[in-house]
């Protein structure tokens, strides 16, 4: 049986951005099984593991949080707005319209939605919490315009939820975390580690 990887996501997450392409990558070439589990990062995951908004942060952590994401950014040639015009922003409604996707069409519809999704916020500078923002990437991924109004539904929200629980109860506390086996690989700079555990397998 071929593994499954578990990306735990906020669709919102610069750092997911950077490293979503990847991951699709290593999904394609490896053959293994993705799952997405979109959660609450700002409003749970963070209370519950320390972690702080980003405006909430200290002067120096902000800062340094741009001179990486410029860092990386120009290192994996990805276009990115250092300061979108929309952002923060709630993840929910994106978060749950993946979530609906993946339940009716499988987790390769709920990737390549997630990477439209993504660019959205930091390269289309659009807001991923207006619905017309959402009607449009799901057309420009030939999905059914249906599944917004699907995504407001309750079994919805709450697989939502428990996506956030079971992640803080696996130890998930940032966004893109990758677990395999059990394993966590925080943030899109540890594809290599988890690319090298799964030649393992």
């Amino acid at each position: 049986m071929k593994p499954t990887v578990e990306y735990y996501l906020a669709p919102s997450s610069p750092w997911t951005y950077l490293g979503h392409e990847r991951l699709t990558s290593i999904v394609a070439s490896t053959g293994v099984n993705v799952r997405l589990f979109p959660v609450d990062l700002g409003g749970k995951v963070f209370p519950a593991t320390g972690g702080l908004p980003v405006g909430q942060r200290s002067a120096q952590r902000q800062a340094y949080r741009l001179v990486e994401l410029k860092r990386f950014s120009e290192y994996l040639k990805l276009p990115l707005n250092l300061h979108p015009q929309y952002f923060p922003v709630s993840a929910d409604p994106a978060a749950k319209l993946i979530i609906a996707v993946q339940e009716k069409e499988g987790a390769s519809a709920a990737m390549a939605l997630t990477g439209v999704i993504l660019s959205a916020v930091w390269v289309r500078e659009e807001n991923i919490a207006d619905p017309h923002v959402l009607e449009s990437s799901l057309r420009s991924v030939d999905l059914s315009l249906d599944y917004l109004q699907a995504s407001l539904a309750p079994w919805v929200h709450d697989l939502y939820d428990q996506n956030t629980i079971n992640a803080i109860e696996l130890g998930v506390f940032g966004s893109p975390s990758y677990v395999l086996n059990g394993e966590i690989f925080w943030g899109q700079d540890r594809l290599d580690f988890l690319r090298a555990r799964l030649a393992t397998l």
